[in-house]
């Protein structure tokens, strides 16, 4: 009997494998057979929220066609950078009068300008520079204590290696002149957006001697006049290495940059880059409110009144958006850039790359856009969230980390007050008299809460994270955009009138590569084309479609100088020209045309004409040819689609065969 019980359970044993085995065998089937299903219907990057799509085939290089929407422009081809010192240039002397200490309060751009203007002063003082503190970086904003405020954005050591023949610069203050500044007995001034050198040097300089430290507090993009006096041309110069060589981003920020213009590039197809720049600030400045729906309209006219109140702006609350869009002064709507886009012959699985930070209004601005492109892609699409979060560095946890707001009244004395009131109901007290609070923000918190400052709170915290945050992200958006194929800005201008990211963007471009695809439309030019088939933007004519084109192509080099009389004036960085560009040596007339119009008369040093990649003068008469031609009906039928016998074109096709044959159309006429 016990023999046949071990034996009953011996057999159940082995049915137990069996039936297992079975089980797992069916698993692997099932998982092989569904996963080769699911992999069919994969997209080429499924890690990322991008799926690539396109439908027309990749245009050759050597293509007209190719050259006008994505080759360099030729009369930049002959400019080179050059900022390297011209005449006699003196090392940093040992004997310096002392150390300049810079505190920096801005956006991105504005913190970049502010530290070439602060090596500049150094330079300009003798003195040794420290490295920059910025203040939306500190650790007291919530953010990683694994970086010192500047290199939580820079690379400390190729910013002092890049300039050490220009200007001493050190990491910290000695250990005296810490203690001093703790006790705020070092002399601070408050410098503005443009003083100019002999402010420096009649009033900082003395002081500088006296004390052998000063501490410039800036707070408005810069601290230096972006125009110096020609005797100061090698200051300029200066700037750009600064600017350009100087100012690297550390190497987690720069690797994630790198990983994404890999992801762009991974189809073999070029991209554009547009920089948006709606954001709240430049919007109620320029007092573009009423271009949104009421709810953003409210809040755009509420940060105006702001702006107002604090004497940020002078002028009148309510004012007229319609009449400062046709006059060039709000930003081109994504939907606009995209009409801009399509009517240039962009195709639409062109990839765009949309950076600038976050767009007020939502990403539902971005719908026009998206529909008339398929590939709008943007940081976060390109790169997981572990990815970024890895560029945060490690952060603290906010909950139960950070004071709570104290109570008004505590609890024991509220127990006890019910406890004296007496029977109820009873007839309730006049209100008390409204408390006269101090206007002092500091003195106010101290009357209410017992602080001479705001209890940190976790919203205030977390707030600050974020802006540290946003800093990263644009540094990653300006590394894309420096190197994509195309570049438009939507808009160039800050919340505070001055030139934004996308300047700098096209001043870097300018000076890397000068001949690279970067579009500088002319917004009051454009808004008033837009502005005449407003009701019915897409059923335009050709000679509409001819304008647009033949202004979008001329602003590629044209408008330089507009952008000269524009920008420069007021951030040298916008516009690094002539001081840092150098002329290649050439008999070409449109290099002669380029250095007359750029203004760049300096020669290039022989080294650098070796990569001369000059095209003959025939191709170079096709390509001004083929850049007149605005009467080629197969181009212009890119993006509009049907043409009307009275010459009217129409947006509402729905062949989508049609783009793609005239495209091969204009591609074979260009070939003849």
């Amino acid at each position: 009997m016990m023999f046949f019980f071990k034996s009953r359970i011996k057999w159940a044993a082995l049915l137990g494998l069996v039936l297992t085995a079975l089980s797992l065998s069916s698993h692997l089937l099932l998982a092989r057979y569904t996963g080769r299903a699911l992999v069919e219907y994969e997209p080429p990057l499924a890690i990322f929220s991008w799926g690539q799509k396109f439908e027309y085939p990749l245009l050759s290089t050597s293509s007209r066609f190719y050259r006008r929407l994505w080759g360099p422009v030729r009369p930049l081809e002959s400019l080179l950078p050059a900022a390297n010192p011209r005449a006699k240039y003196e090392a940093p002397n040992v004997q310096t009068n002392g150390y300049i200490f810079v505190r920096i309060q801005g956006d991105f751009h504005e913190i970049r300008s502010a530290i070439c203007d602060a090596v500049v002063i150094a330079r300009l003082l003798n003195a040794i520079l420290v490295i920059p503190e910025l203040q939306s970086t500190t650790s007291s904003k919530g953010v990683s204590s694994s970086f010192k405020s500047f290199a939580y954005l820079y690379n400390e050591d190729q910013f002092i290696v890049a300039l050490a023949r220009d200007v001493m610069i050190v990491k910290t203050l000695p250990k005296n002149f810490k203690t001093e500044r703790r006790k705020r007995n070092i002399p601070v001034f408050k410098v503005s957006y443009s003083a100019s050198p002999s402010f420096y040097v009649e009033k900082v300089l003395p002081v500088l001697k006296q004390h052998s430290v000063v501490e410039l507090a800036v707070s408005n993009g810069g601290c230096l006049q972006a125009i110096l006096p020609p005797e100061l041309e090698e200051y300029q110069r200066l700037r750009c290495r600064v600017a350009f060589h100087g100012l690297i981003f550390r190497q987690e920020v720069q690797e994630l940059g790198l990983k994404i213009l890999q992801r762009l590039r991974s189809s073999g197809r070029p991209f554009l880059a547009y920089y948006a720049g709606i954001t709240k600030d430049a919007l109620a400045y320029h007092g573009c409110a009423e271009l949104f729906q009421d709810v953003h309209t409210e809040l755009i006219q509420q940060r105006r009144s702001w702006m107002i109140d604090h004497k940020l702006i002078k002028r009148e609350h309510s004012i007229d958006s319609t009449k400062h869009r046709v006059n060039g002064s709000c930003p081109l709507m994504p939907e606009e850039v995209g009409i801009l886009l399509r009517t240039f012959g962009y195709s639409s699985d062109t990839i765009i790359y949309v950076s600038g930070g976050e767009i007020f209004g939502g990403q539902r601005m971005l719908i026009p856009l998206r529909s008339m492109f398929q590939n709008v892609v943007d940081r976060t699409s390109l790169s997981m969230v572990g990815e970024l979060m890895s560029i945060y560095g490690h952060e603290n946890h906010l909950t139960g980390s950070l004071n709570k707001i104290p109570s008004l009244i505590k609890e024991e004395e509220m127990v006890e007050a019910w406890k004296k009131a007496g029977p109820r109901p009873r007839p309730l007290p006049p209100p008390p008299a409204r408390a006269k609070f101090p206007s002092s923000a500091n003195e106010w918190w101290e009357s209410v809460f017992g602080a001479n400052k705001e209890p940190e709170t976790e919203i205030v915290v977390l707030e600050s994270r974020t802006n540290a945050h946003k800093l990263l992200w644009e540094a990653i958006d300006y590394m894309v955009s420096v190197e994509a194929d195309a570049f438009f800005p939507g808009f160039d201008r800050d919340g505070k009138g001055r030139p934004n990211v996308a300047s700098l963007v096209m001043g870097h471009r300018l000076y890397l590569y000068a001949a690279s695809k970067t579009f500088r439309p002319n917004r009051k030019y454009v808004s008033e084309l837009l502005e005449e088939t407003r009701d019915h933007l897409y059923q335009v004519n050709q000679t509409w479609l001819a304008s647009m084109r033949t202004h979008l192509n001329s602003s590629t080099f044209d408008h330089l100088t507009e952008s000269y009389l524009t920008s420069k004036s007021i951030s040298f960085l916008s516009h690094p020209v002539p001081e840092c560009l150098c002329l290649r040596q050439t008999t070409s007339e449109v290099s002669s045309h380029a250095q007359v119009s750029v203004g760049v008369d300096y020669q290039c040093p022989s080294w650098m004409n070796n990569n001369d990649n000059r095209s003959s003068d025939r191709e170079l008469e096709s390509e001004e040819e083929f850049d007149n031609d605005n009467d080629d009906d197969a181009s212009l039928g890119q993006f509009f689609q049907q043409t009307s016998s009275d010459g009217v074109v129409d947006a509402t096709g729905s062949n989508r065969e049609e783009p793609h044959m005239e495209d091969q159309e204009e591609l074979e006429s260009g070939e003849r």
